[in-house]
């Protein structure tokens, strides 16, 4: 039996595990060595979310073998970036999970009910930023978060961000994706009192060096409140969107439970 460690602690309150049999779930191995891998098995423990599997480079044989080693130490949602449409095809035929061409991600298991403070806004500049905007929408729903997305809203017809106003000032976070100059972030950021994450894209014309001027852009904006993540990192994006919505304030060490 292999249980996530709130369910250990649940099992043990209620009496439907001893404390022996807890410790020994604690202890199972951080890792499990595949050879070509080491699946860290104890990320979720450590860091709330399990270990998304990178796609790129490894063969459908390789990612089949961690999803396997993950799912036999009882992670049932797993997230497989960068996975190429071939790979997909190949590597469906030894496991189940829901391929999504245009972010290419894959997904191990169902998407769960959000549990977030509140929403996380994926914006675009245009439609070609599509794909990276929805690689992090994805990754913030896989994790749990409560995703609305606005798709081609850029400087170049500001009105169609404005029109979008109420959704915006409400967000918890916003997720801003742009190629081009990268102006988007800037102006969102001016706008509402929330975190923002600026993703760069490579898209645009031969001088926005795949993505370099967009990323320049987006690290010398003028409004506060915007962090940059490296080009076409919707991943990145979608983890530290869920992550900000996912915060609640902790006890300083030391501090009373009292009044």
């Amino acid at each position: 039996m292999n249980l996530e460690p709130k369910q250990i602690l649940e099992a043990v309150r209620d009496g439907r595990l001893s404390v022996d049999d807890a410790l020994v779930q604690f202890k199972t191995e951080p890792f499990r060595e595949l050879g070509y891998a080491k699946v860290d098995l104890h990320r979720r423990l450590r860091q709330g979310a399990a270990e998304v599997i990178y796609g790129a480079g490894k063969t459908p044989e390789q990612i089949a073998g961690i999803v396997r080693a993950m799912t036999q130490a009882g992670q049932g949602r797993i997230l497989i970036t960068r996975l190429s449409p071939e790979a997909a095809a190949s590597l469906q035929k030894e496991i189940d999970f829901t391929y999504h061409e245009t972010p290419r991600l894959g997904v191990v298991g169902e998407l769960p009910q959000p549990d977030g403070l509140g929403t996380v806004v994926v914006a675009t500049g245009g439609t070609s930023d599509i794909p990276v905007a929805e690689e992090a929408a994805l990754t913030a729903e896989v994790l749990g978060s409560r995703v609305l997305r606005l798709y081609d809203v850029g400087v170049a017809g500001l009105h169609r961000l404005l029109s979008h106003m109420d959704a915006l000032m409400n967000a918890s976070v916003i997720v801003a994706v742009a190629g081009m100059e990268g102006a988007l972030p800037s102006v969102i950021g001016g706008l509402v009192d929330c975190p923002v994450v600026a993703v760069p894209t490579s898209v645009g014309y031969g001088a926005s060096f795949g993505g370099v001027s967009a990323l320049l852009g987006m690290l010398n904006s003028c409004a506060s409140g915007v962090s940059v993540v490296n080009i076409d990192n919707g991943f990145g994006a979608g983890f530290l969107a869920n992550r900000i919505n996912h915060m609640t304030p902790r006890r300083l060490e030391g501090e009373s439970s009292g009044g």
